[in-house]
């Protein structure tokens, strides 16, 4: 058939990659949509949910093996209304039925396959599931002829069962206690952490691993308090691990998803963003804390992938790039010994054979347990180790390995790439924002600042609306779909960092103005904490309130991070209150096991300090100012906030914003600062080194 005359269904109209990926199948998919809900009560069919996302893997093999089957999809057609939904557009419906998949089966993930009434109530889940049934997994050919059995015979007791399932879903958590986190909480994750740590290769329990860098953000802040040597080594470990590992792409920077093995070696392969921006924030806080280089330069290379691959022109940064290519995960990212013999010399192939352990007949085997023939990059040592053993100058060894990376990047470069998804998500984006500027300030690179204000300011421009409300995706020029607890709340996040970072007031303008409306639309003003969705958002069957910190931190413990710290910038005790009343919502599920939510764990340790707030008060341009603001930017000082205050500005937004700056003045009109710790303040100093001492 001429690829022109296909027939295409619905999801051709769809701006999503992953719906387009879909949009040929013969199955009859429908997008999330009035249209495929009221044709399933018309008609009486169950509804067929499938969420995925654009660079997953098994949601692809799921798509060549029965998506794009014809027997399948003549079954699906004939049983089902088909909903296919972007779970990177819309998770809050991925949210719930993700819930359903852990509530009926005990596990989830991508892709995930839903049963559901016409009204939306489910009553199966599963995840990847094959054409024919194999190795205890119900194959699609053998599954839908059983659904269509019982919906026709046993309506009623599948219209109970979803109905009893739904009423589960709908009871978030609605208890508040009259505790609060207190240092037991922090010391319990601390335990928990340490009881899971592998001490050998870095990273918490067995395979598959994920970075998850909130933890380590965690034990760095469980380091400088407690002094405790071991949280720096779970951290230390942990990243030196990844950054040698496999997961690490040493030819073309950034980091793949997770690891299939406890070693770091064999990765999935696809790049999230917010892997990358989050992974930034850790290399930069370890750098300030260790002044290593390794973590420096590690976070410089990450930055540099996200600017080169992930930033559109007009600003805003893209999410993510596919696991594959030609079909084949990893494709793109391994070699042949042949093709580096073919490109390298003989000095250039033993060096890297040794280096990142090359070898001619490959060195990782598939998840099947075959040989591939293929290599990945990975280093059984560090650089330094390396040189030492074999005798070459450190900065020569480094020199050396630049030059074949930037050969074979060049090489790797013509081949067929993988798909890119390049929808800009405000949550993402808010997250890289906050990375950008973290790194602006540590690395004292304003640089990095620019592309972070670029970015906040194309997504104020074209994702914010007249009402103050955001809107979540930017693709090909639409915008659709309103905002989520994440889309502010990490946006609001990037927006403090930027502050930190520039000093602009309209940042932190911003930040108090996305924050106001924040509490205005998401706060649960019954039992405390966010919603995930708002009052104006579309109803589902359910209202979720996320608090797991997973592959990425939750709304709550993000919120209960930033209002402490708008609380110590502004003065304004109402938004700490807030940030208590979070943990007060929350007390007896995180108690129950605190490592699962280390990104409130940071907030709560902000909260317990000891903390700091500092005030400079001169003038951004001046030297003496610049010299004292990179002091404190270069110190690890987690938990602190900076305010900077001209005196000669004519710009009285600072002021007004923060008005307890109203009254400082400068010591003989030289660049002072106030340094508050645990509200009470010193005596102001014009001295960087009574500075530096005030602030250790």
């Amino acid at each position: 058939m001429n690829s022109l005359n296909k027939k295409y269904n619905r999801l051709i109209k769809e701006k999503s990659p992953y719906l387009q990926q879909h949009a040929k199948n013969p199955v009859n998919w429908y997008p999330w949509s009035q249209e495929a809900f009221s044709k399933a009560k018309k008609e009486n069919k169950p509804i067929f949910l499938s969420i995925g996302y654009s660079t997953c893997h098994w949601c692809h093999v799921m798509a060549h093996e029965s998506f794009e089957d014809e027997e399948v999809a003549q079954q699906l057609n004939n049983t089902f209304i088909c909903i296919k939904v972007d779970r990177e557009e819309r998770p809050d419906i991925d949210k719930i039925y993700m819930n359903t998949s852990t509530l009926i089966t005990g596990t989830g993930g991508w892709p995930l396959t839903i049963i559901m009434t016409p009204e939306k109530k489910p009553f199966f889940a599963a995840t990847y599931l094959p054409k024919h049934t194999r190795f205890g997994i119900k194959g699609l050919l053998t599954l839908i002829p059983e659904i269509k059995n019982l919906w026709q015979n046993k309506q009623k007791e599948i219209q109970n069962s979803a109905n009893q399932i739904t009423t589960i879903l709908q009871k978030t958590n609605q208890t508040k206690t009259q505790q609060t986190l207190t240092q037991q909480t922090l010391d319990l994750a601390y335990e928990q952490l340490f009881n899971t740590f592998d001490e050998q290769y870095g990273g918490f329990g067995n395979q598959p691993k994920f970075p998850t860098p909130h933890q380590l953000l965690f034990l760095l802040r469980y380091w400088k308090k407690t002094k405790k040597a071991y949280a720096m080594k779970m951290v230390e470990t942990t990243l030196e691990q990844i950054q040698q590992g496999g997961i690490h792409d040493h030819i073309g920077y950034g980091f793949h998803r997770y690891s299939t093995d406890k070693k770091w070696i064999l990765p999935h392969f696809e790049k999230m963003l917010y892997d990358q921006a989050q992974l930034i924030i850790a290399y930069t806080e370890t750098y300030q804390a260790t002044k290593k280089q390794i973590y420096r330069k590690t976070a410089e290379e990450i930055i540099n992938f996200i600017l080169r691959d992930l930033t559109s022109k007009e600003g805003g940064f893209y999410s993510a790039i596919d696991a594959d290519s030609e079909g084949v995960e990893g494709k793109y990212y391994t070699w042949k010994y042949e093709e580096l013999k073919k490109h390298l010399t003989n000095e250039e192939l033993e060096l890297i054979s040794k280096f990142y352990n090359i070898k001619p007949e490959g060195n990782f085997t598939a998840e099947t347990g075959h040989t591939t023939h293929q290599n990945i990059f990975y280093q059984t040592t560090t650089l330094e180790d390396y040189a030492k053993i074999h005798q070459i100058k450190e900065k020569e060894l480094q020199n050396k390995l630049e030059k074949i990376r930037t050969k074979l990047f060049k090489i790797r470069n013509q081949r067929i790439h993988p798909e890119k998804d390049n929808k800009i998500l405000t949550d993402w984006n808010g997250l890289t924002i906050a990375a950008l500027a973290e790194a602006a300030q540590a690395f004292n690179n304003k640089n990095y600042a620019e592309y972070a204000e670029k970015a906040l300011n194309f997504i104020l421009k074209n994702m914010k609306q007249s009402s103050g409300g955001l809107l979540h995706r930017y693709r090909k020029g639409e915008v659709i779909i309103q905002g989520f607890a994440d889309d502010y709340v990490f946006l609001i996040y990037g927006t403090i960092e930027l502050y930190q970072a520039t000093f602009n007031p309209k940042h932190l303008q911003t930040a108090l103005e996305l924050n106001k409306y924040l509490l205005q639309h998401f706060w649960d003003k019954d039992h405390g904490g966010l919603y995930f969705t708002s009052d104006t958002n579309e109803k589902l069957i359910a209202r979720t309130k996320e608090i797991y910190d997973g592959a990425l931190p939750s709304a709550n413990s993000i919120i209960m991070y930033n209002l402490i710290r708008l609380a110590r910038i502004t003065g304004n005790t109402e938004l700490e209150e807030k940030a208590i009343e979070i943990g007060k919502t929350f007390t007896n599920q995180i108690n129950q096991a605190p490592s699962g939510y280390t990104q409130m764990m940071t907030g709560l340790d902000f909260a317990l300090g000891p903390s700091y707030e500092i005030v400079v008060v001169g003038n951004k341009d001046k030297q003496d100012t610049q010299k004292i603001i990179q002091n404190i930017h270069s110190m690890y000082l987690p938990k602190k906030v900076v305010i900077l205050k001209e005196p000669d500005s004519k710009d009285k937004l600072t002021e007004k914003l923060v008005p307890l700056i109203k009254e400082y003045t400068q010591i003989k009109n030289q660049t002072t600062v106030f340094v508050c710790k645990n509200q009470i303040c010193q005596q102001p100093t014009t001295d960087i080194e009574k500075m530096i001492k005030l602030l250790n």
